[in-house]
């Protein structure tokens, strides 16, 4: 364990073995940090912040900041957990929970580009990447393997399912379904098949994907009703990523991203 004299570390704070604190950083009562952690220069860990092992955390990064929202008590006792193996770049705000006992989330492997931001009560999955400046409105859930492009803005209350790609600068105000591409305004562009392909996904299930998504998507109409009505017919959603795909549309406030095309 390594922290720089100029740091400000409270008494309260845990640091784990191997971990290294930069010149200026402040790390306030109760933070903890895991084993082999990096926080850089003028890093700010709030009181609530809970670290995993082996992340780093790059200059002028605020974490465990309060919700932005007027109403909100200074009081409540919320959080920022973070998993293992998680890459915050510098300038990246992450907003703690709004509510006393909940907390703000990120997964395992997760990397945050330069001044991306989470905000309050978000629900981070594994390996996902926002690029530099995503901006995450509050209680925005976000699927394993999702990457966000630059840019982009995620309205708060939003569902993005495992494997979905954002667009660079999209505004997305309804749900992403799981792997599925979205850009501009709340706008499906198809399947992620690169991601898919990846991802390491079989063929079986791409075919099941796509008939899933073609039965959804393609000639308009209700997606929820469409997607109830081939969750009934046996040929679709045949396998786990297809029948995910299907069920994702049960559930939800925002609705969902809407077809380019919907004749083809």
């Amino acid at each position: 364990m390594s922290i720089h004299p100029t740091a400000i570390v409270s008494e309260t704070a845990v640091i784990g073995a191997g971990s290294v604190v930069g010149p200026y950083a402040l790390i306030e009562d109760g933070a903890v940090l895991g084993e082999q952690c990096t926080v850089a220069a003028h890093v700010i860990l709030r009181r609530g912040v809970v670290l995993g092992d082996s992340v780093s955390v790059d200059s002028f990064a605020v974490i465990g900041g309060d919700p932005q929202s007027l109403t909100f008590d200074p009081a409540t006792k919320s959080g920022v957990v973070i998993g293992n193996d998680v890459i915050i770049r510098e300038g990246c705000t992450i907003h703690r929970g709004s509510s006393d006992g909940v907390n703000t989330v990120l997964g395992d492997g997760c990397f945050l580009m330069a001044q991306a931001h989470v905000a309050h009560d978000c629900q981070l999955g594994k390996e996902v990447v926002l690029a530099n400046n995503v901006m995450l409105g509050g209680h925005v859930t976000v699927g394993d393997n999702v990457f966000i492009g630059g840019g982009a803005g995620i309205h708060q209350f939003c569902r993005i399912g495992t494997y979905a790609m954002i667009a660079g600068n999209a505004a997305i105000t309804a749900d992403v379904p799981p792997y599925v591409m979205a850009a501009d305004r709340s706008n499906a562009h198809g399947l992620n098949m690169v991601g898919l392909r990846r991802g390491g996904f079989e063929r079986p299930e791409l075919a099941d994907l796509k008939k899933c998504y073609r039965a959804v998507y393609f000639g308009g109409g209700n997606l929820k009703k469409k997607a109830a009505e081939a969750v009934r017919e046996h040929e679709f959603g045949i396998t786990a990523p297809g029948a995910r795909f299907l069920a994702f549309f049960e559930h939800g406030k925002r609705g969902f991203v809407q077809s380019t095309n919907g004749s083809n």
